[in-house]
């Protein structure tokens, strides 16, 4: 793998992406918190934006890495999604996906978790498609754009002992 950062392609800030949703009552769990999987289902959704943005394509989900929920969501309070292309790879990219809760009566936000999506672009046929490279400028982009890489060989790897098993 390569880890020369690009000199071409498309700032991260242009596939930056925000989604925000109440929540409400109607995705509550027994404990009276937001469905896990309503969470999953929106960093997909911030995700999908944000790779869809940066390819200026259709884009598929391919993988999920793990999701550690840190604190519970309480229906009423705001969730925050912001999204962001971390690195290309021909084809396909990595989305990282920090998720957000806001007290609305408080102001007060706190970070509940975060994810690593993998998308591959594809045309109308579902075929793959190239994807322009991820020009990170900041040192946080670039910091997330080595770990991207770091990532990849760890997901990879998984992929690979799961196709032998």
């Amino acid at each position: 793998m390569d880890d020369i950062l690009p000199v071409e392609g498309r700032a991260v800030s242009e596939s930056a992406s925000e989604v925000s949703e109440m929540a409400l009552p109607i995705y509550a769990n027994p404990l009276g918190n937001l469905l896990g999987g309503r969470v999953m289902h929106l960093v997909d959704i911030a995700a999908a934006l944000a790779a869809m943005r940066h390819a200026r394509n259709a884009v598929v989900t391919a993988s999920v890495d793990y999701m550690t929920f840190l604190y519970p969501v309480h229906i009423g309070e705001l969730v925050i999604l912001r999204a962001s292309v971390n690195r290309v790879f021909q084809t396909s990219m990595e989305v990282g996906v920090r998720v957000l809760v806001e007290n609305l009566t408080t102001g007060e936000q706190r970070h509940t978790s975060s994810a690593y999506l993998t998308f591959v672009a594809i045309d109308e046929a579902g075929g793959k498609v190239p994807v322009p490279q991820v020009v990170p400028r900041t040192t946080d982009e670039i910091r997330r754009w080595h770990k991207a890489g770091e990532r990849r060989r760890t997901r990879l790897e998984m992929r690979a002992k799961a196709k032998r098993d």
